[in-house]
């Protein structure tokens, strides 16, 4: 057991080194973060939508990054009240789902207030999603990061990464209401489902907007595979090393 968390802990390690290495900085109309390599964004309806350009990584984790011209309904308390209550929705079939909220806080990033919560199944059933709400000026902006369960402790230094590189800004002089991806003053920013399960209802990350056109993405390698290829040969060398020093003598 202890040569497992040892290993998970170097495959961390790599992780964390590659996306510092290669990632690639994702700028849309107001915000800026570091993108993971391997990743893509595109704009899909009135949302960005960031996952990894590799089609079996897409089903693991997905970015969604949504603005909107600042209402009435638009503060940090106001999202704080919203983000630290379980949400509910119902799934095909007519299940009835109820998210757990694990945190909720305010935090500081790069000089700017957020409100930072993360809830397991508030999108997806067996899927953790960690939102960041903030307002700037006469916008209102979201950004969501979720992750299948089993893959959390994997994805953390990642997300957390993004997190720490966030910025939120306002381009002077510019019509926010002629800006395509901008929610209008009336609309919801982030009490609304942005995920979907398949037909099947296996809990797979699907947008909930299917056309768009590209935006700014990362690299063309994929961090997770080649981490997963240096784990898997540190696991063979493991083996092979006990293998060859032969069993235990018995007591």
């Amino acid at each position: 057991m202890s040569q497992l968390k040892t290993l998970l802990f170097i495959f961390c390690l790599i992780l964390m080194a590659s996306t510092t290495a290669i990632a690639k900085n994702f700028t849309n109309q107001y915000s800026e973060f570091e993108l993971p390599a391997g990743w893509a964004c595109a704009l899909e309806g009135s949302e960005w939508v960031c996952q990894s350009s590799d089609k079996d990584r897409k089903k693991e984790a997905i970015i969604i990054l949504a603005a909107k011209i600042r209402g009435s309904q638009d503060s940090l308390d106001q999202y704080m009240g919203y983000l630290k209550e379980t949400k509910t929705y119902t799934l095909p079939g007519g299940k009835t789902q109820v998210s757990e909220a694990k945190y909720y806080k305010k935090i500081t990033v790069n000089g700017h207030d957020w409100i930072d919560a993360l809830h397991l199944a508030s999108e997806v059933p067996g899927f953790y999603t960690r939102y960041l709400a903030t307002v700037k000026e006469d916008l209102g902006v979201a950004v969501t990061l979720s992750v299948s369960k089993d893959l959390y402790s994997i994805y953390k230094p990642v997300f957390d990464k993004i997190v720490e590189s966030l910025r939120v800004f306002r381009q002077k002089q510019v019509d926010l209401a002629q800006v395509q991806g901008i929610k209008g003053k009336d609309e919801n920013l982030i009490d609304e489902a942005t995920f979907i399960p398949d037909q099947d209802e296996k809990p797979e990350l699907v947008a909930a907007r299917k056309k768009g056109h590209s935006g700014s993405g990362g690299g063309a390698t994929d961090i997770l595979l080649y981490g997963g290829i240096i784990f898997a040969a540190i696991v063979f060398f493991l083996l092979k090393k006990r293998k060859k020093k032969g069993p235990n003598p018995p007591a």
